[in-house]
């Protein structure tokens, strides 16, 4: 796994997680990383300085920052809230966005996957979703 701090067009700064550096290329250009606060696809690597162990601290580079695992215990308690009050409707994600979006179908939370055109369909109607997180154990 490798964390990048990421930008948007609009200056919002924001980190992420990715499998590899070949996933966040990827995902880039398919168009289906978006901004947390604006939903901007326009998503650039801001400039980052490595952690360095040093003489009188040592720095895992597995695990990153100190409060790594709470901060994964806490998005696996946000996910599972999430997804516990809503409905799985697997790839008909756009679909089912899109009728309660238009009100033809019940208002509820519901989660699945959308393809990078999905998304982008989805953002230019103005149909507000969120990425669930992807955690590191998932990855594996």
């Amino acid at each position: 796994m490798i964390q990048y701090t990421l930008n948007c067009e609009a200056g919002h700064r924001f980190d992420a997680w990715f499998r590899n550096a070949e996933a966040f290329d990827e995902q880039s250009a398919r168009g289906i990383l978006t901004c947390p606060v604006c939903n901007s696809q326009k998503i650039e690597k801001a400039l980052m300085a490595p952690a360095v162990a040093t003489k009188k601290e040592t720095v895992s580079l597995s695990t990153g920052h100190p409060e790594h695992a709470k901060f994964i215990a806490a998005m696996r308690e946000i996910k599972h809230q999430m997804t516990a009050n809503a409905d799985y409707v697997g790839d008909k994600f756009a679909e089912e966005a899109r009728k309660i979006h238009y009100e033809e179908a019940e208002a509820r939370g519901i989660y699945g996957e959308a393809t990078g055109d999905e998304v982008a369909g989805l953002a230019e109607e103005g149909i507000t979703f969120m990425p669930l997180p992807n955690l590191p154990d998932e990855q594996n």
